[in-house]
């Protein structure tokens, strides 16, 4: 009840003011009511209570009315100011805010601003926001404005640690009432992290024996995003002989893809490279060492099918004469290399007494001197083998030749060298040039060492007679005089060109005679003993004669078993090894230095040769030919 002004009516009785009236209104009524001396006056009731929410302010007019005829009145305005009580509470807009963030948005970025209202007025319509009954998380993680109500982030956020975030939210007005909403946060998955390969299982040694898809390791993928950024790929860079099986979601396997060989390659880097489906797309690389074992799949090899080594005659034995070499790509004991000779066949050539190999190096050595006459060359065959199980082998050919060294001296043929001096008959007719005799000499050695030269080493008359330097055959240098004695000795010196050279000596007798009859006279006489008698004479030539036919005859015989024999041995050595190019030396055109009986009808003492020397045997041949006889 409030107590209104009375209103003034100078009139008296019912003239005077009688009560008073209010315009219609929701809120208020007036009640007239009446003092002890009878004045009236105006009561103003609340009828209903005001809100000031809803109006604010109430007006209204109130009506005295005297009690004449006819009544008059009066008018007052009355306003009504409705003063605020904190009657109502905060309101936000939402009462639940969803909102979605990227996880990489940066720090203060504005997450969301929640609004709410108070209908009250002053300090109770004042709001204050703040964030209660939350983690220690989401205090770390957001802030809000307590005047705006703007919520932003303190840290960067991570889809893969929080998914989601719920925020309560209090409005608080001045008087004390609050309110509360909730801000769920998603977070958007940003493609921020590149896949994981995470190895299970690795074999990181592997037979290079091992068949195709054989299981070389297993491995996952993980890519903590979602969605897409969260799928994943997996291939190998570079071309290698594996490939990828997917076994399961995320789960795969490294397998062999062909045969495998560690002699060419041995050692794999396999690199497995994971992309997701991202934008952009991220990727992940993991190396694997694959490292192959070895199996004894390869045999030894020679660097060469045949070795040829030289050794000289007469070497002391335990001299090396070179190494053979054979590899084995094969790794460890499978690659260790050991060399034997391998026994000859039943009946060859027992090579393996004449050298040896060492079984670690390979290395060849002579196990005795050899002589070149008797074994020229000879082959082995080598056998390499590794140490693998089963080992493996290869074989290889040994050639050793000998080299001839000049270990022989010249052997004289003719004149024998076990007989006295060669006699030879010269008649005091003889022109220059004319052949007296040949001596013919052979050398066991070869090449070289087997080429023979011959020189007038000492004479009677050294300028009377020459030889041959290559032919052996002695002449006469120039016309024989009276004045030259009768009886000649000469020496003939034969030498070969080796290193140091050796030499022989033959020892010739030459008579020069008148005629043939004066054969014996010459050659057992000297010239100053004085006349024989006619009959001694031809007693001692026809002796002579007689000796001479049997000396030739008996060299004749000699010479066709002499090469019988060494055709029989040179048949048997060839049967044994390839025989070597023979090359055939004749000293001199023999045709062409026969002199006949001609016109005088004595005997010449030309002879024929021929000699044939073949190369590496190490033998020669000389051949007599019948001798010219008239």
């Amino acid at each position: 009840r409030f107590l209104l002004e009375s209103a003034h009516d100078p009139d008296v009785g019912n003239n005077s003011l009688q009560h008073y009236s209010i315009s219609s209104n929701e809120h208020f009524l007036v009640y007239t009511r009446r003092r002890s001396d009878g004045r009236r006056y105006a009561e103003l009731v609340l009828d209903r209570a005001l809100d000031r929410e809803q109006q604010a302010e109430v007006a209204f007019i109130i009506t005295a009315v005297d009690g004449g005829t006819p009544p008059r009145s009066g008018t007052a305005l009355i306003r009504v100011v409705v003063l605020d009580i904190n009657d109502n509470i905060p309101v936000f807009t939402q009462t639940l805010y969803k909102i979605s963030v990227m996880e990489n948005s940066s720090q203060d970025t504005i997450v969301v601003v929640v609004s709410a209202s108070d209908l009250d007025s002053g300090t109770n319509g004042e709001i204050v926001y703040s964030i209660v009954q939350n983690s220690e998380e989401n205090f770390e993680t957001f802030k809000i404005n307590p005047e705006t109500g703007q919520i932003r982030l303190k840290k960067t956020l991570d889809y893969e640690e929080t998914k989601t975030y719920e925020i309560d939210v209090q409005a608080l007005d001045g008087g004390g009432l609050s309110t509360h909403c909730k801000v769920e946060v998603q977070v958007k998955d940003v493609n921020d992290n590149a896949p994981e390969v995470i190895v299970t299982s690795l074999t990181s040694a592997l037979s290079e024996a091992a068949p195709p898809n054989t299981v070389v390791a297993l491995f996952n993928v993980r890519d903590r995003d979602s969605g897409d950024n969260g799928r994943t790929t997996c291939e190998l860079t570079g071309e290698q002989p594996f490939r990828i099986t997917l076994l399961a979601a995320d789960a795969y396997a490294l397998v062999t893809s062909e045969t495998l060989d560690r002699e060419q390659v041995e050692e794999y880097n396999v690199t497995v490279r994971a992309r997701d489906e991202g934008s952009p797309a991220l990727s992940a690389s993991k190396t694997l060492l694959v490292r192959l074992l070895d199996v004894n799949d390869n045999a030894p090899t020679f660097t060469q099918p045949i070795y040829t080594m030289v050794m000289s005659e007469n070497e002391p034995a335990g001299r090396s004469l070179g190494r053979l070499s054979a590899t084995d790509p094969d790794a460890g004991e499978n690659a260790r290399v050991r060399y034997a000779l391998v026994p000859p066949a039943t009946g060859a050539l027992p090579a393996a007494a004449f050298v040896s190999v060492d079984a670690e190096s390979g290395t060849i050595r002579s196990l005795r001197p050899l002589d070149y006459e008797k074994v020229s060359a000879f082959e082995v065959t080598v056998r390499a083998a590794d140490g693998g199980s089963p080992p493996l082998s290869a074989q290889a050919v040994l050639r050793v030749i000998v080299r001839d060294e000049n270990d022989n001296t010249p052997v004289l043929l003719h004149p024998a060298p076990e007989s006295s001096a060669a006699g030879e008959l010269v008649p005091r007719w003889a022109p220059s040039g004319y052949l007296v005799a040949k001596v013919v000499a052979v050398d066991a050695d070869a090449g070289q060492n087997a080429w023979l030269s011959y020189e007038l080493a000492k004479a009677t008359e050294p300028g009377l007679f020459r030889v041959g330097l290559h032919s052996g055959e002695v002449r006469t240098a120039r016309a024989v005089t009276e004045r030259d004695a009768a009886r000649q000795r000469l020496i003939v010196l034969v030498r070969d060109r080796g290193q140091p050279p050796r030499s022989a000596t033959a020892t010739l007798a030459v008579a020069l005679v008148d005629d043939f009859s004066d054969a014996f006279h010459q050659l057992g006489h000297d010239p100053a003993s004085g006349q024989q008698p006619q009959v001694a004479e031809e007693e001692m030539l026809t002796t002579y004669l007689i000796a001479s036919l049997c000396c030739v005859s008996s060299l004749f015989l000699l010479s066709v078993l002499f090469l019988t024999a060494n055709a029989l041995c040179k048949a048997r050595v060839r049967a044994e090894l390839p025989p070597p190019s023979p090359s055939c030396y004749a000293d001199g055109d023999f045709a062409s230095d026969g002199v006949g009986v001609g016109s005088t009808g004595t005997l010449s003492p030309a002879y024929r040769y021929e000699m044939c020397l073949t190369s590496g045997s190490g033998r020669s041949e000389f051949q007599f030919l019948k001798p010219i006889l008239p």
